[in-house]
C-alpha cells in the first residue's frame, strides 16, 4: 500500500507562519475597520452635539434680541405721551388746537436702530443723519432684530361682542359691514370645509356667540331687536367627527378663530388675515380696547365701519362691481402714505362731515372766530381757515364717490377714537454665522389702559418729596413680607404697559 509523501518540517513550519500572520493579519484589519467605524461614529455624534450646542447657543441669543425688541418698543410706546406734548406746544405757537396722539410706533424699525445691528444703525442714520459709531452700550455684536408694532385699536374688536348686548350688536353691524359687500356672493353661494352653506349672518352669528356668555343664538340682523333664543347654539360643534364645545368666553387668540362655524379658509384669507406678511392688515382683532382708532386704522377696516352705519342702498356698499370701494381704499391708501403718519383726521366728527361732503378730510389749525381787526367790538371775524392736510380737497371728491348718508350720526361717532392703547410687537431675532441663519419669533400684545405716563409720575415724585430731601431708606422686609411686597408690585401699573398675550416661536 503506498503512503502520501510527506513534506519536509522546515517547509511545513514556513506554512504554519504564514497562516498564523494572515490570521494576525485578518485580526488588525478587523480592529482597524472596528476602530474606524467608531471613531466615525463617535465623530458623528460630537459634530452632532457640537451643532445643537451652537444652535442652542444662537436660539437663545436671537430669542434675546427678540425680547430687547419687545422691551424697547414698549419703551418707545410709551414715549409718546412726550413727544406728542412737545408737538401740542409746537401746534399752539402756530395757532393750532390740542395735538392729537403721533404713531411713533410706524418708526420703530428706524427708532430702534441705534440698539439693533449695523442694518439697524444705518436705518437710525438715515432717519436722524447721526452717526453712533462713536456711542458706548449701543447696537448687537453677532445679532440683530426685526420689529413691527401693529395697532390692536385700529381693527374690529371682536371680544367687545361678549361685553354687553350693545357690544354684540356693534361688533355684528361691523361685520356684516365687512363682509356684506355683493363682490363676496361667491364666497357665501358654496359649501364651506365641513360641506354646510353659511350665509353672512351664520357667520356673523357664529363668531359672536363663540364670545357672549348667553345661551341664546345671536341673530346677527341690524334690522332685528335682540337675540333668539334657540337651544341649538352648539349642534354644529357636538355634530363634528372631533366634537368640542363653543366657548362662550373671549377669543385667547387669532387662531382660535379657526374652530368658529363657517370661519374656513377662504373667509380666513379673505376677511380675517388677507395678507399673513403685513399683520396691519388685518381687518379684526381679539385684543382690541373697543373703539376703533380713525387715523390709524387700515382703509379696509374703516370701509366697513363706515358701511356698518351708513343707510342701507350707499353705493359705496352695494357696488358689485367693487369699483367704488376700490377707489375709496386707493384713495386713503395714497393719502395716509402722502402724510407720512401725520393723524389725518382732528375728530370722529370732521370723518363724518367729510364722507357726507361736508368738509375736507383734516380740521383747518387756526379756524374758529375772531375778531373784526380795528373794530374793537368783538364781532366773530370769517377768518379763512388754513390750508389742511389734504390741500383743502373733499375727499370723496377725490376719490370720484357720492357723499353718505348714515343712519345716526352720533352713533357713527361713538365707535371711534383718536387714541390707541392696545399695541401688538412682532419681533424676530436673528443670528448669522456663516451660512447658518437661527430665527426665533416673540409675539407680545401690551396694553396701556391705566398706565401712566413718565410725566405722571414725575408729578407724582415731585408733590411727594420736596426738592432736595434724600429719599428715606425702605425697611429690611422679612420673607412674608416680600411675597406679599412682589405681588403687589407686580400689579402696579407700569409706564411700559402690561402684557396680556406672549407667544415665542
Amino acid at each position: 500500500m503506498a503512503t502520501l509523501p510527506t513534506l519536509p518540517k522546515r517547509r511545513l513550519r514556513r506554512k504554519l507562519r504564514a497562516k498564523e500572520r494572515g490570521a494576525a493579519l485578518i485580526m488588525v484589519l478587523g480592529s482597524l475597520t472596528i476602530l474606524a467605524v467608531m471613531l466615525a461614529e463617535y465623530q458623528d455624534q460630537m459634530s452632532t452635539e457640537f451643532a445643537s450646542a451652537l444652535s442652542d447657543r444662537d436660539a437663545l441669543k436671537a430669542e434675546y434680541a427678540a425680547r430687547s425688541a419687545i422691551n424697547l418698543s414698549r419703551l418707545l410706546i410709551a414715549s409718546e405721551p412726550t413727544v406728542r406734548a412737545a408737538a401740542g406746544l409746537l401746534m399752539a405757537a402756530m395757532g393750532g388746537g390740542k395735538a392729537p396722539q403721533i404713531p411713533v410706533w410706524a418708526f420703530a424699525p428706524q427708532m430702534l436702530g441705534a440698539f439693533n445691528d449695523a442694518e439697524g444703525a444705518a436705518a437710525f442714520k438715515g432717519l436722524a443723519n447721526l452717526d453712533i459709531t462713536q456711542g458706548e452700550g449701543l447696537g448687537l455684536d453677532g445679532a440683530g432684530f426685526e420689529v413691527k408694532i401693529v395697532d390692536e385699536d385700529a381693527k374690529i374688536g371682536l371680544n367687545n361682542a361678549g361685553r354687553s348686548s350693545f357690544g354684540a350688536r356693534d361688533v355684528g353691524r361691523q361685520l356684516l359691514g365687512l363682509i356684506g359687500g355683493p363682490q363676496y356672493d361667491p364666497l357665501f353661494e358654496r359649501r364651506s370645509d365641513s360641506g354646510e352653506y353659511a350665509n353672512r349672518q351664520d357667520v356673523c352669528a357664529a363668531l359672536i356667540d363663540w364670545v357672549d356668555a348667553n345661551q341664546d343664538l345671536e341673530n346677527c340682523d341690524p334690522n332685528a331687536q335682540g337675540s333668539m333664543s334657540s337651544p341649538a347654539e352648539n349642534s354644529y360643534y357636538r355634530n363634528l367627527p372631533d366634537p368640542y364645545s363653543r366657548k362662550n368666553a373671549a377669543f385667547d387668540s387669532l387662531e382660535e378663530l379657526h374652530l368658529v362655524e363657517g370661519v374656513g379658509d377662504d373667509f380666513w384669507a379673505t376677511f380675517i388675515d388677507p395678507d399673513p406678511s403685513d399683520p396691519a392688515e388685518r381687518p379684526v382683532s381679539v385684543w382690541s380696547s373697543g373703539k376703533i382708532n380713525i387715523n390709524t386704522t387700515n382703509p379696509r377696516t374703516l370701509l366697513s365701519y363706515i358701511c356698518a352705519h351708513a343707510v342701507p342702498g350707499t353705493p359705496l356698499c352695494n357696488d358689485p362691481t367693487g369699483q367704488k370701494p376700490a377707489a375709496f381704499l386707493t384713495t386713503m391708501s395714497v393719502l395716509r402714505s402722502i402724510t407720512a403718519g401725520i393723524p389725518i383726521f382732528r375728530s370722529a366728527r370732521k370723518l363724518r362731515e367729510t364722507l357726507e361732503g361736508a368738509g375736507s378730510a383734516a380740521a383747518a389749525p387756526g379756524t374758529g372766530t375772531g375778531t373784526t381787526p380795528g373794530t374793537g367790538t368783538g364781532t366773530p371775524a370769517a377768518t379763512p381757515p388754513a390750508p389742511s392736510l389734504t390741500g383743502g380737497l373733499d375727499l370723496m371728491q377725490m376719490a370720484g364717490l357720492e357723499p353718505i348718508k348714515f343712519l345716526s350720526p352720533n352713533e357713527f361717532d361713538k365707535g371711534l377714537s383718536l387714541e390707541s392703547k392696545v399695541f401688538s410687537i412682532y419681533a424676530e431675532g436673528h443670528v448669522r454665522q456663516g451660512k447658518r441663519e437661527t430665527h426665533v419669533r416673540i409675539l407680545a400684545v401690551v396694553d396701556f389702559r391705566k398706565a401712566p405716563t413718565v410725566q405722571d409720575l414725575l408729578s407724582q415724585v415731585s408733590a411727594g418729596t420736596p426738592a432736595g430731601t434724600p429719599a428715606p431708606t425702605p425697611p429690611t422686609p422679612d420673607a412674608a413680607e416680600d411675597e406679599t411686597a412682589g405681588i403687589s408690585g407686580a400689579l402696579v401699573p407700569s409706564t411700559a404697559g402690561r402684557v396680556v398675550y406672549f407667544r415665542v416661536n
